[in-house]
């Protein structure tokens, strides 16, 4: 596959890490290596662990990677499971750690994945292709509740009960096997005014199906609780998130690690048992400016939030 995935908010993901030549860093979600390969520039003596879920992913980064042979570690695993990643590499503590969240424009592009709504293809949604769970099995066995819950919920999709309802009446007659087939029948259950609306009227149904078969909320909540105690003192915790409630996710962990303190305000001393572990750096969420969403428009909706171990 020919490499030409632009890597979001790359200079100021870089300056975020604060990288040390010599240090530990872990590129959690290294997609096709465009954040790793300028980390992996900065290194001497240092290392990379280069993680992702999707196999394609490693194997293509690990191509691209080749040059910095004995700085990197290519690992096919699931972010939420860094601890364990980092045990079995032998790896107590490290300087700095970066997360890309969502679907990754490659996994968009290949049209064989079913992510894409714009795109006729088998529905998949996998980011781990070993995994079990589909797109397909979503839409087919999942009953009519449960599909409400997760449109509304994953996908903010204020039509989530008609599209739900539209899906159990379609897969009544026939099971629904294509995006193609899934598009329409969304498209079908949305008033005419929904339909006129700017964005796609297909994207926040698929953003929520990709997000249940993945279990990608789950997956970054873990992430966070189990990445801050391996960061060394003065680690950097960087992460960027493309949609609200990953980002509400982020900045809330990030700020509980920072002040999580229970207590009421008038004591004079902690009794909760709270520790500090973070400092939060990004007051506010960084954002692509005018030329990166130029030159790159998938940037729009990235937030890139940064915290230091304490």
């Amino acid at each position: 596959m020919e490499y030409s995935h632009k890597p979001v908010l790359l200079n100021e993901c870089i300056e975020g890490l604060a990288i040390k030549p010599e240090g530990i860093y872990v590129d959690g979600t290294v997609g096709r290596a465009g954040h790793s390969v300028e980390i992996a520039k900065r290194l001497n003596g240092g290392r990379l662990i280069c993680i992702d879920r999707d196999w394609t992913a490693v194997q293509e980064a690990g191509k691209r990677l080749e040059p910095y042979g004995g700085k990197v570690t290519m690992v096919h695993g699931n972010f939420a499971h860094i601890d364990e990643i980092l045990d079995n590499l032998g790896i107590d503590k490290v300087d700095g750690m970066l997360f890309d969240l969502g679907v990754s424009s490659p996994q968009l592009d290949d049209v064989s994945r079913g992510f894409s709504y714009m795109k006729d293809a088998p529905l998949d949604m996998r980011m781990d292709e070993t995994d079990s769970l589909t797109a397909r099995d979503v839409v087919n066995t999942w009953d009519e509740k449960k599909l409400r819950n997760i449109l509304s919920s994953f996908g903010e999709e204020r039509y989530s009960a008609r599209i739900a309802a539209a899906i159990v009446k379609y897969r009544e007659q026939k099971s629904i096997e294509t995006t193609s087939e899934l598009t329409e029948i969304i498209k079908s259950a949305l008033p005419a005014a929904a339909l006129r609306e700017k964005q796609h009227p297909a994207k926040r149904s698929f953003q929520a199906i990709r997000i249940a078969v993945n279990d990608e909320l789950t997956a970054v909540s873990d992430m966070l609780e189990n990445a801050v105690p391996r960061l060394k003192t003065g680690g950097r915790l960087v992460v960027i998130s493309f949609h609200s409630l990953e980002d509400r996710l982020v900045k809330t962990a990030m700020n509980t690690a920072q002040n999580g303190c229970t207590c009421p305000p008038g004591f004079p001393v902690c009794v909760c048992g709270f520790v500090q572990t973070l400092k939060v750096i990004t007051k506010k969420p960084i954002m692509a400016d005018a030329k990166e969403l130029e030159e790159n428009p998938r940037a729009r909706s990235a937030k890139l939030r940064i915290a230091e171990r304490v």
